[in-house]
Protein backbone atom coordinates (compact mmCIF):
# COMPACT_ATOMS: atom_id res chain seq x y z
CA UNK A 1 0.00 0.00 0.00
CA UNK A 2 1.30 3.44 -0.95
CA UNK A 3 0.40 6.49 1.14
CA UNK A 4 1.43 10.12 1.00
CA UNK A 5 1.88 12.09 4.21
CA UNK A 6 1.38 15.85 3.93
CA UNK A 7 4.51 17.55 5.24
CA UNK A 8 4.95 21.27 4.76
CA UNK A 9 4.60 22.04 1.06
CA UNK A 10 5.73 18.54 0.09
CA UNK A 11 4.57 14.97 0.62
CA UNK A 12 6.34 11.97 2.13
CA UNK A 13 5.81 8.79 0.11
CA UNK A 14 5.54 5.61 2.17
CA UNK A 15 5.22 1.94 1.29
CA UNK A 16 3.19 0.08 3.91
CA UNK A 17 1.88 -3.48 4.19
CA UNK A 18 -1.81 -3.96 3.41
CA UNK A 19 -2.38 -5.00 7.02
CA UNK A 20 -1.97 -1.35 8.11
CA UNK A 21 -5.33 0.32 8.71
CA UNK A 22 -5.74 3.36 6.49
CA UNK A 23 -7.71 6.15 8.18
CA UNK A 24 -8.75 8.72 5.64
CA UNK A 25 -11.56 11.03 4.67
CA UNK A 26 -14.38 9.52 2.72
CA UNK A 27 -14.44 11.23 -0.68
CA UNK A 28 -16.37 14.49 -0.67
CA UNK A 29 -17.35 15.65 -4.13
CA UNK A 30 -16.24 19.13 -5.08
CA UNK A 31 -19.01 21.58 -5.89
CA UNK A 32 -19.32 22.04 -9.64
CA UNK A 33 -19.90 25.78 -9.37
CA UNK A 34 -18.40 27.07 -6.09
CA UNK A 35 -19.22 30.76 -6.63
CA UNK A 36 -22.82 29.88 -7.50
CA UNK A 37 -23.06 27.75 -4.34
CA UNK A 38 -21.90 30.69 -2.23
CA UNK A 39 -24.48 32.99 -3.83
CA UNK A 40 -27.18 30.38 -3.22
CA UNK A 41 -26.20 30.10 0.46
CA UNK A 42 -26.58 33.87 0.77
CA UNK A 43 -29.97 33.84 -0.97
CA UNK A 44 -31.34 30.68 0.65
CA UNK A 45 -29.71 30.43 4.07
CA UNK A 46 -30.46 28.03 6.91
CA UNK A 47 -32.55 29.47 9.72
CA UNK A 48 -32.44 33.14 8.72
CA UNK A 49 -33.69 35.54 6.07
CA UNK A 50 -31.43 36.09 3.03
CA UNK A 51 -28.37 38.19 3.84
CA UNK A 52 -29.51 40.88 1.41
CA UNK A 53 -32.65 41.40 3.52
CA UNK A 54 -30.78 41.31 6.82
CA UNK A 55 -28.29 43.91 5.55
CA UNK A 56 -30.93 46.43 4.42
CA UNK A 57 -30.78 49.58 6.52
CA UNK A 58 -27.54 48.61 8.30
CA UNK A 59 -24.97 51.40 8.47
CA UNK A 60 -21.82 49.28 8.49
CA UNK A 61 -20.62 45.69 8.66
CA UNK A 62 -17.82 43.63 10.16
CA UNK A 63 -16.85 40.39 8.44
CA UNK A 64 -14.66 38.08 10.49
CA UNK A 65 -12.31 35.85 8.48
CA UNK A 66 -9.85 33.17 9.60
CA UNK A 67 -6.10 33.76 9.67
CA UNK A 68 -3.42 32.17 7.47
CA UNK A 69 -3.39 28.91 9.47
CA UNK A 70 -6.79 27.92 8.03
CA UNK A 71 -7.12 27.07 4.31
CA UNK A 72 -10.38 28.99 3.87
CA UNK A 73 -11.13 29.77 0.19
CA UNK A 74 -11.64 33.48 0.87
CA UNK A 75 -11.12 34.41 -2.77
CA UNK A 76 -14.25 32.39 -3.58
CA UNK A 77 -16.51 33.24 -0.66
CA UNK A 78 -15.71 36.91 -0.04
CA UNK A 79 -16.57 38.48 -3.45
CA UNK A 80 -20.26 37.35 -3.45
CA UNK A 81 -20.55 38.27 0.21
CA UNK A 82 -19.13 41.76 -0.30
CA UNK A 83 -21.26 42.26 -3.42
CA UNK A 84 -24.40 41.35 -1.47
CA UNK A 85 -23.62 43.90 1.24
CA UNK A 86 -22.97 46.65 -1.28
CA UNK A 87 -26.16 45.84 -3.17
CA UNK A 88 -27.96 46.23 0.17
CA UNK A 89 -26.58 49.72 0.63
CA UNK A 90 -23.46 49.20 2.73
CA UNK A 91 -20.57 50.85 0.90
CA UNK A 92 -17.07 49.37 0.78
CA UNK A 93 -15.84 52.21 3.03
CA UNK A 94 -18.21 50.98 5.73
CA UNK A 95 -17.15 47.35 5.62
CA UNK A 96 -14.40 46.08 7.94
CA UNK A 97 -12.78 42.69 7.40
CA UNK A 98 -11.45 41.50 10.76
CA UNK A 99 -8.87 38.71 10.81
CA UNK A 100 -9.51 36.31 13.70
CA UNK A 101 -5.91 35.76 14.70
CA UNK A 102 -6.75 34.58 18.21
CA UNK A 103 -3.29 34.76 19.72
CA UNK A 104 -1.46 34.11 16.46
CA UNK A 105 0.67 36.70 14.69
CA UNK A 106 -0.94 39.19 12.27
CA UNK A 107 -1.27 38.49 8.53
CA UNK A 108 0.22 41.30 6.47
CA UNK A 109 1.66 42.15 3.04
CA UNK A 110 2.10 39.31 0.58
CA UNK A 111 0.66 36.86 3.09
CA UNK A 112 -2.55 38.89 3.34
CA UNK A 113 -2.76 39.18 -0.44
CA UNK A 114 -2.46 35.39 -0.73
CA UNK A 115 -5.44 35.06 1.63
CA UNK A 116 -7.92 37.48 0.12
CA UNK A 117 -6.53 38.58 -3.25
CA UNK A 118 -5.13 41.95 -4.29
CA UNK A 119 -8.46 43.54 -5.20
CA UNK A 120 -9.99 42.97 -1.78
CA UNK A 121 -6.76 43.87 0.02
CA UNK A 122 -6.55 47.19 -1.84
CA UNK A 123 -10.19 48.21 -1.63
CA UNK A 124 -11.42 47.21 1.83
CA UNK A 125 -10.41 47.99 5.37
CA UNK A 126 -8.71 44.88 6.74
CA UNK A 127 -7.79 44.72 10.42
CA UNK A 128 -5.84 42.08 12.33
CA UNK A 129 -7.04 41.18 15.82
CA UNK A 130 -4.40 41.81 18.48
CA UNK A 131 -5.41 39.99 21.64
CA UNK A 132 -3.18 42.05 23.93
CA UNK A 133 -4.18 45.49 22.62
CA UNK A 134 -6.52 46.66 25.39
CA UNK A 135 -7.82 49.53 23.25
CA UNK A 136 -9.45 47.09 20.82
CA UNK A 137 -11.72 45.04 23.07
CA UNK A 138 -14.19 45.32 25.93
CA UNK A 139 -15.87 43.02 28.41
CA UNK A 140 -19.33 41.70 27.55
CA UNK A 141 -19.83 39.13 30.33
CA UNK A 142 -18.06 36.86 32.80
CA UNK A 143 -17.83 33.07 32.88
CA UNK A 144 -16.82 31.49 36.18
CA UNK A 145 -15.55 34.91 37.21
CA UNK A 146 -13.33 35.29 34.15
CA UNK A 147 -13.77 38.41 31.96
CA UNK A 148 -15.02 37.71 28.44
CA UNK A 149 -13.59 40.50 26.27
CA UNK A 150 -14.27 40.79 22.52
CA UNK A 151 -12.84 42.97 19.75
CA UNK A 152 -14.75 46.27 19.47
CA UNK A 153 -14.53 46.36 15.67
CA UNK A 154 -16.95 43.45 15.83
CA UNK A 155 -19.03 44.52 18.82
CA UNK A 156 -19.65 48.00 17.43
CA UNK A 157 -20.61 46.85 13.92
CA UNK A 158 -24.22 47.27 12.85
CA UNK A 159 -24.04 43.98 10.93
CA UNK A 160 -21.99 41.09 12.28
CA UNK A 161 -20.91 38.27 9.95
CA UNK A 162 -18.69 35.25 10.66
CA UNK A 163 -16.94 33.29 7.93
CA UNK A 164 -14.69 30.29 8.20
CA UNK A 165 -14.01 26.61 7.72
CA UNK A 166 -15.82 23.74 9.41
CA UNK A 167 -13.41 20.91 10.16
CA UNK A 168 -12.62 18.61 13.09
CA UNK A 169 -11.29 20.48 16.12
CA UNK A 170 -9.73 18.86 19.16
CA UNK A 171 -11.25 21.38 21.61
CA UNK A 172 -14.43 22.74 20.08
CA UNK A 173 -15.48 19.51 18.38
CA UNK A 174 -15.68 21.35 15.07
CA UNK A 175 -14.23 24.66 13.98
CA UNK A 176 -16.35 27.42 12.47
CA UNK A 177 -19.16 29.75 13.55
CA UNK A 178 -18.89 30.62 17.28
CA UNK A 179 -15.18 29.81 17.29
CA UNK A 180 -14.54 32.85 15.08
CA UNK A 181 -15.43 34.93 18.16
CA UNK A 182 -13.99 32.76 20.90
CA UNK A 183 -11.05 32.39 20.56
CA UNK A 184 -10.77 34.21 17.20
CA UNK A 185 -11.35 37.80 18.35
CA UNK A 186 -11.09 37.46 22.13
CA UNK A 187 -8.64 39.12 24.50
CA UNK A 188 -5.65 37.54 26.16
CA UNK A 189 -7.44 37.55 29.52
CA UNK A 190 -10.38 35.69 28.02
CA UNK A 191 -8.08 33.17 26.39
CA UNK A 192 -6.29 32.77 29.69
CA UNK A 193 -9.53 31.29 31.00
CA UNK A 194 -10.72 29.42 27.89
CA UNK A 195 -7.31 27.83 27.30
CA UNK A 196 -6.46 27.34 30.96
CA UNK A 197 -4.87 24.13 32.17
CA UNK A 198 -8.14 23.32 33.95
CA UNK A 199 -10.40 23.73 30.88
CA UNK A 200 -8.06 21.86 28.51
CA UNK A 201 -7.68 19.04 31.01
CA UNK A 202 -11.46 18.45 30.86
CA UNK A 203 -11.48 17.95 27.09
CA UNK A 204 -11.13 14.23 26.50
CA UNK A 205 -11.81 12.85 23.00
CA UNK A 206 -13.59 16.10 22.11
CA UNK A 207 -12.78 15.87 18.40
CA UNK A 208 -15.99 15.94 16.30
CA UNK A 209 -18.17 16.09 19.43
CA UNK A 210 -20.41 18.99 20.46
CA UNK A 211 -22.40 17.21 23.14
CA UNK A 212 -21.05 17.55 26.70
CA UNK A 213 -18.24 19.72 25.36
CA UNK A 214 -17.48 22.54 27.77
CA UNK A 215 -15.41 24.48 25.23
CA UNK A 216 -18.28 24.47 22.72
CA UNK A 217 -20.78 25.43 25.41
CA UNK A 218 -18.75 28.43 26.55
CA UNK A 219 -18.17 29.58 22.96
CA UNK A 220 -21.87 29.35 22.17
CA UNK A 221 -22.74 31.39 25.25
CA UNK A 222 -20.32 34.12 24.18
CA UNK A 223 -21.60 34.13 20.59
CA UNK A 224 -25.16 34.64 21.81
CA UNK A 225 -24.13 37.61 23.92
CA UNK A 226 -21.81 39.21 21.34
CA UNK A 227 -24.39 38.71 18.59
CA UNK A 228 -24.15 37.06 15.18
CA UNK A 229 -26.34 38.18 12.29
CA UNK A 230 -25.12 35.68 9.72
CA UNK A 231 -22.47 33.01 9.16
CA UNK A 232 -20.93 31.83 5.91
CA UNK A 233 -19.02 28.66 6.65
CA UNK A 234 -17.57 26.16 4.20
CA UNK A 235 -16.37 22.57 4.10
CA UNK A 236 -13.48 21.47 1.89
CA UNK A 237 -12.47 18.03 0.67
CA UNK A 238 -9.08 16.30 0.66
CA UNK A 239 -8.00 18.28 -2.39
CA UNK A 240 -9.03 21.45 -0.53
CA UNK A 241 -11.82 22.06 -3.02
CA UNK A 242 -15.11 23.54 -1.88
CA UNK A 243 -17.42 20.67 -0.92
CA UNK A 244 -20.16 22.48 0.98
CA UNK A 245 -21.35 26.01 1.76
CA UNK A 246 -23.50 26.78 4.80
CA UNK A 247 -24.99 30.22 5.30
CA UNK A 248 -27.44 31.52 7.86
CA UNK A 249 -28.03 31.05 11.58
CA UNK A 250 -24.86 30.68 13.64
CA UNK A 251 -26.05 27.41 15.21
CA UNK A 252 -28.40 25.81 12.66
CA UNK A 253 -26.20 26.42 9.61
CA UNK A 254 -23.15 25.34 11.58
CA UNK A 255 -24.79 22.09 12.65
CA UNK A 256 -25.61 21.29 9.02
CA UNK A 257 -21.96 21.79 8.12
CA UNK A 258 -20.80 19.68 11.06
CA UNK A 259 -23.00 16.84 9.84
CA UNK A 260 -21.31 16.90 6.44
CA UNK A 261 -17.87 16.92 8.07
CA UNK A 262 -18.80 13.98 10.31
CA UNK A 263 -19.95 12.01 7.29
CA UNK A 264 -16.63 12.25 5.53
CA UNK A 265 -14.03 13.02 8.23
CA UNK A 266 -14.78 10.47 10.97
CA UNK A 267 -13.53 6.89 10.68
CA UNK A 268 -14.35 4.16 13.19
CA UNK A 269 -11.88 1.56 14.44
CA UNK A 270 -12.76 -1.63 16.24
CA UNK A 271 -9.93 -1.25 18.73
CA UNK A 272 -6.96 0.91 19.62
CA UNK A 273 -3.65 0.37 17.84
CA UNK A 274 0.00 -0.01 18.80
CA UNK A 275 1.40 2.47 16.27
CA UNK A 276 -0.07 5.56 14.60
CA UNK A 277 1.68 7.05 11.57
CA UNK A 278 0.31 10.53 10.94
CA UNK A 279 0.80 13.95 9.42
CA UNK A 280 0.31 17.44 10.83
CA UNK A 281 -1.78 18.41 7.81
CA UNK A 282 0.76 20.09 5.58
CA UNK A 283 1.21 23.79 4.91
CA UNK A 284 -0.06 26.20 6.18
CA UNK A 285 -1.29 24.31 9.24
CA UNK A 286 2.06 22.69 10.07
CA UNK A 287 4.16 25.86 9.71
CA UNK A 288 4.98 25.54 13.43
CA UNK A 289 5.14 22.67 15.89
CA UNK A 290 2.52 24.52 17.94
CA UNK A 291 -0.16 23.35 15.49
CA UNK A 292 1.16 19.77 15.44
CA UNK A 293 -0.61 19.24 18.76
CA UNK A 294 -3.84 18.66 16.81
CA UNK A 295 -2.70 15.54 15.01
CA UNK A 296 -0.90 14.24 18.10
CA UNK A 297 -4.12 14.38 20.13
CA UNK A 298 -6.02 12.68 17.28
CA UNK A 299 -3.36 9.96 17.27
CA UNK A 300 -3.43 9.61 21.06
CA UNK A 301 -7.19 9.02 21.05
CA UNK A 302 -6.79 5.80 19.02
CA UNK A 303 -3.47 4.67 20.51
CA UNK A 304 -2.96 2.08 23.22
CA UNK A 305 -1.16 3.33 26.30
CA UNK A 306 2.62 3.20 25.77
CA UNK A 307 2.09 2.85 22.05
CA UNK A 308 4.10 4.73 19.42
CA UNK A 309 3.39 7.74 17.23
CA UNK A 310 5.31 8.78 14.12
CA UNK A 311 4.46 12.24 12.81
CA UNK A 312 5.57 14.14 9.71
CA UNK A 313 5.47 17.94 10.04
CA UNK A 314 7.14 20.65 7.98
CA UNK A 315 7.54 23.29 10.73
CA UNK A 316 9.25 25.72 8.38
CA UNK A 317 8.82 28.43 11.06
CA UNK A 318 10.25 26.19 13.79
CA UNK A 319 8.60 25.41 17.12
CA UNK A 320 6.37 28.49 17.19
CA UNK A 321 6.12 31.68 19.21
CA UNK A 322 8.77 32.76 21.66
CA UNK A 323 6.52 31.72 24.55
CA UNK A 324 5.86 28.29 23.05
CA UNK A 325 9.57 27.78 22.42
CA UNK A 326 10.31 28.56 26.06
CA UNK A 327 7.72 26.03 27.25
CA UNK A 328 8.98 23.22 25.03
CA UNK A 329 12.61 23.95 25.82
CA UNK A 330 12.19 24.17 29.59
CA UNK A 331 9.87 21.23 30.35
CA UNK A 332 11.63 17.96 29.53
CA UNK A 333 8.73 15.75 30.68
CA UNK A 334 4.94 15.88 31.12
CA UNK A 335 5.49 15.86 34.88
CA UNK A 336 7.56 19.05 34.67
CA UNK A 337 4.90 20.72 32.53
CA UNK A 338 1.99 19.71 34.79
CA UNK A 339 3.78 20.82 37.94
CA UNK A 340 4.52 24.29 36.57
CA UNK A 341 1.61 25.12 34.25
CA UNK A 342 -1.03 23.41 36.35
CA UNK A 343 -0.68 26.48 38.56
CA UNK A 344 -2.91 29.29 37.12
CA UNK A 345 -0.37 31.88 38.29
CA UNK A 346 2.11 30.48 35.77
CA UNK A 347 -0.19 30.74 32.74
CA UNK A 348 1.56 31.86 29.55
CA UNK A 349 0.43 32.28 25.97
CA UNK A 350 0.40 29.09 23.86
CA UNK A 351 0.61 26.72 26.84
CA UNK A 352 -2.61 24.91 25.81
CA UNK A 353 -1.15 23.33 22.67
CA UNK A 354 1.95 22.47 24.66
CA UNK A 355 -0.36 20.83 27.19
CA UNK A 356 -1.78 18.61 24.46
CA UNK A 357 1.67 17.71 23.21
CA UNK A 358 2.69 16.67 26.71
CA UNK A 359 -0.56 14.71 27.06
CA UNK A 360 0.39 12.78 23.92
CA UNK A 361 3.95 12.30 25.19
CA UNK A 362 2.61 11.03 28.51
CA UNK A 363 0.28 8.54 26.80
CA UNK A 364 2.66 7.27 24.14
CA UNK A 365 5.80 5.34 24.84
CA UNK A 366 7.67 7.14 22.06
CA UNK A 367 6.97 9.87 19.51
CA UNK A 368 9.12 9.88 16.38
CA UNK A 369 9.22 13.22 14.53
CA UNK A 370 10.17 13.78 10.91
CA UNK A 371 10.49 17.54 10.49
CA UNK A 372 12.85 19.48 8.21
CA UNK A 373 12.14 22.63 10.21
CA UNK A 374 12.93 21.36 13.72
CA UNK A 375 16.42 20.91 15.12
CA UNK A 376 17.41 17.67 16.81
CA UNK A 377 18.32 19.72 19.87
CA UNK A 378 14.78 21.08 20.22
CA UNK A 379 13.17 17.67 19.67
CA UNK A 380 15.51 16.06 22.20
CA UNK A 381 14.61 18.67 24.82
CA UNK A 382 11.02 17.42 25.15
CA UNK A 383 12.07 13.79 24.65
CA UNK A 384 10.77 13.39 21.11
CA UNK A 385 12.87 11.36 18.69
CA UNK A 386 13.94 13.20 15.53
CA UNK A 387 14.26 11.01 12.44
CA UNK A 388 15.68 11.71 8.99
CA UNK A 389 14.17 8.82 7.03
CA UNK A 390 10.47 8.08 7.46
CA UNK A 391 10.42 4.89 5.44
CA UNK A 392 13.41 3.34 7.23
CA UNK A 393 11.95 4.21 10.64
CA UNK A 394 8.53 2.82 9.69
CA UNK A 395 10.12 -0.41 8.42
CA UNK A 396 11.87 -0.83 11.75
CA UNK A 397 8.76 -0.04 13.82
CA UNK A 398 6.62 -2.49 11.86
CA UNK A 399 8.77 -5.32 13.20
CA UNK A 400 7.58 -4.70 16.77
CA UNK A 401 4.08 -3.20 16.33
CA UNK A 402 1.27 -5.55 15.34
CA UNK A 403 -1.70 -3.20 15.04
CA UNK A 404 -0.88 -0.12 12.97
CA UNK A 405 -2.92 2.79 11.61
CA UNK A 406 -1.87 5.51 9.20
CA UNK A 407 -3.58 8.92 8.92
CA UNK A 408 -2.16 10.65 5.80
CA UNK A 409 -4.15 13.87 6.31
CA UNK A 410 -3.49 14.15 10.03
CA UNK A 411 -5.92 16.45 11.86
CA UNK A 412 -8.33 16.63 8.92
CA UNK A 413 -9.66 13.15 9.70
CA UNK A 414 -10.62 11.77 13.11
CA UNK A 415 -10.44 8.18 14.20
CA UNK A 416 -12.88 7.01 16.85
CA UNK A 417 -13.22 3.66 18.60
CA UNK A 418 -16.60 2.06 17.87
CA UNK A 419 -18.97 2.36 20.85
CA UNK A 420 -19.37 -1.42 21.02
CA UNK A 421 -15.65 -1.70 21.77
CA UNK A 422 -15.51 0.81 24.63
Amino acid sequence: MKVNLLCGKETINLELPDSVQLIENKPAKALAEPAAAVRDALLHPIGTAPLKEIALGRKNACIVISDITRPVPNKIILPPLLQTLEESGITSENITILIATGMHRPNLGDELESMVGKDIMDNYRIVNHYCQNEEEYREITKIEGAPIEINTHYLDADLKILTGLIEPHFYAGFSGSRKSILPGISSFQTMKFMHSYKVIDQLQEANCRLENNIFHQYAMEVAEIAGVDFILNVVINQERELAGVFGGHHDLAHQAGCELVSNHAVAFLEEKVDLVITSAGGYPLDATFYQVSKCLIAARDILKENGTILVACGCEEGLGSEEFCTIMRSNPTPVHFDKHHGNPDNFVIDQWCAQNIYQALDHAGKIFIYSPGLSKEDVDRFQGIKILDCQATVNDLLKSHAKVAVIPDGPYVVGKIAESQR
